[in-house]
């Protein structure tokens, strides 16, 4: 049977073997080569004119080295591509699955949990195509018994160049329109779609080109101030009269004051120190750091907040704001992680396992957990009630979708919370069981019910229960009663010790079952009494 690769070409799976790159020996031997040395902006921008055109190396060794050198930028970097590691994922049938797709998601994701490893180094290696535009992860394909899995190598960007067109990406190896990328062999992530003939301009790191020079021309500059700044100004003061031999022996003694603190000089010369004043904080070289390291924070994060909130003095309560208000970013990262990890990765193993997938469309796909947090998940649980209580009509399937809680099954426990007692009434009245942890209740919640009191609103529930209980147990206690008085009936010489002995042999081993089971209604109800009165809404 021939295998369908994502685009419904046949592929040969020999190829998936061996990583593409190792049979391009040049990129094996590649060195790095470092952009910064006696970079300018005019420098900057012909790099950037030469990405336009379809030469995007050297872009992508500015890039890298931007993130090595700026540790501003690369902790805004690693806190955007973190947060795709704090997401839950799973991976889901298409819809309206049948059995054997549903088998088919279920034996990927236990793949990727229990026999993938380095799945988070993938994701991590992923976000690289933020900054980039693109990030490549090469595949090799290994079978273990009669499984194929992946081992993923990730890839520097430098290995690539633009086709002819400049429309797509490829293997960069000496020929003029490089090599195509064998499908199933990369994870290609490409956060967003780029203009037609424009694939150099995809990343992020271009609009943090010139933040990132100012930032280093400002801080270059801001070196040399501190070299002397704080330093003294020594001056020489000489005779109107002085030779040109006195005049440099004056000079020699002042530069040897500023290296070695003692110098002499001719008699009638003097020295004089001054304190330099003024700089400090407010200086303009670190109002240009603090503007470009904003900037780089706005455009890697979307806000400035969360990294200077807590500097600033406004506390950590704004960071947390800031960040919940570009929760959207976090968003768009996700989904688009997920199309690509469904297309390269999901879809591959599923085919090259046996899957039985008929094409693309009806593959399982990669889905992050972009659900809310505890505070969320319960205003829209209030919500939801508001909206049920009003007579709307809410599909169970659609609400556990939401929530992400799975249909219970028939062998498992259930989290019963405890029922109102208005509930287990319309319950009853409805001819329906309550939930399954009252249903043992149901015949004695009806009993004591029937047996309920006209109580006002402000009656102690101790009140309202003490009847009920007594009335419930009354009978065996009758019993009880009668069989006491026909043995004084039967025996009325009976001293008070005899009758005593004769109690306990009449009831020493009576069962006590029952007045357990009507005590233990009575805690049970009054417990639910008072829920109700506490949360009338419940």
């Amino acid at each position: 049977m021939k295998i369908l690769d994502q685009y419904g070409t046949p592929i040969d799976t020999g190829m998936l073997r061996e990583p593409q790159t190792a049979r391009i020996a040049a990129l094996q031997h590649e060195l790095i080569e470092s952009q910064l040395d006696g970079l300018t902006p005019a420098e900057a921008a012909r790099i950037l004119r030469d990405a336009d055109q379809g030469d995007i190396v050297a872009q992508h060794r500015l890039f890298d080295d931007m993130y090595d050198r700026d540790s501003h930028l690369r902790c805004e970097f690693d806190k955007r591509a973190g947060a795709l590691l704090t997401l839950d994922w799973r991976i889901e049938p298409p819809s309206n699955a049948t059995a054997a797709e549903k088998r088919t998601a279920d034996l990927v994701e236990d793949l990727l949990r229990n026999a993938v490893d380095d799945l988070e180094d993938l994701l991590l290696a992923m976000m690289e195509g933020v900054g980039h535009g693109f990030a490549p992860i090469e595949i090799e394909w290994q079978r273990w018994g009669r499984e194929w899995l992946p081992t993923f190598h990730p890839r520097p960007q430098t290995w690539f160049r633009t086709d002819m067109a400049r429309r797509e990406l490829r293997l960069n190896n000496g020929s003029a329109d490089g090599e195509r990328l064998i499908p199933m062999g990369w994870v290609m992530h490409q956060p967003r779609k780029p203009k037609t003939g424009y694939l150099g301009r995809m990343g992020l790191y271009r609009v943090l080109v010139w933040p990132f020079i100012y930032k280093a021309y400002s801080i270059g500059d801001f070196a040399e101030f501190l070299e002397t700044y704080g330093l003294p100004i020594i001056l020489g003061e000489f005779m109107a009269t002085a030779t040109p031999e006195e005049k440099a022996s004056l000079m020699r003694a002042v530069a040897s004051l500023g290296h070695d603190a003692r110098a002499i000089m001719p008699e009638g010369m003097r020295i004089e120190i001054q304190k330099v004043t003024g700089g400090g904080e407010s200086t303009p070289h670190l109002a240009m750091v603090a503007w470009a390291e904003g900037a780089q924070s706005k455009g890697i994060l979307g806000q400035v907040l969360s990294a200077e909130a807590k500097a600033t003095g406004m506390g950590s309560g704004v960071a947390d704001l800031q960040r919940d208000v570009r929760a959207d970013i976090r968003t768009a990262d996700a989904r688009s992680g997920a199309n690509t990890l469904s297309r390269d990765l999901v879809y591959p193993m599923a085919v090259l396992n046996g899957g039985g997938v008929e094409s693309f469309r009806r593959a399982p796909r990669w889905v992050f957990d972009l659900r809310e947090d505890a505070a969320e998940l319960n205003t829209f649980s209030m919500g939801l009630q508001r909206l049920v209580g009003l007579g709307v009509e809410v599909p169970e399937p659609w609400v556990r979708d939401r929530v992400r809680i799975p249909a219970a099954k028939s062998d498992e426990k259930l989290l019963t919370p405890p029922v109102s007692a208005a509930g287990v009434e319309a319950a009853l009245r409805a001819g329906a069981s309550p939930r399954p942890a009252a249903r043992a209740w149901r015949q004695r919640a009806a009993t004591l019910a029937a047996l309920a009191l006209p109580a006002s609103a402000d009656t102690d529930p101790a009140d309202q229960l003490a009847p009920r209980l007594a009335a419930e147990a009354q009978p065996a206690v009758d019993d009880w009663l009668a069989d006491i008085e026909r043995l004084l009936a039967d025996n009325p010489d009976l001293t008070l010790a005899q009758i005593q002995q004769r109690l306990l042999e009449m009831f020493g081993d009576l069962p006590t079952e029952h007045l357990v089971e009507i005590m233990a209604e009575g805690y049970a109800l009054a417990t639910l009494v008072g829920m109700d009165d506490v949360m009338p809404n419940a």
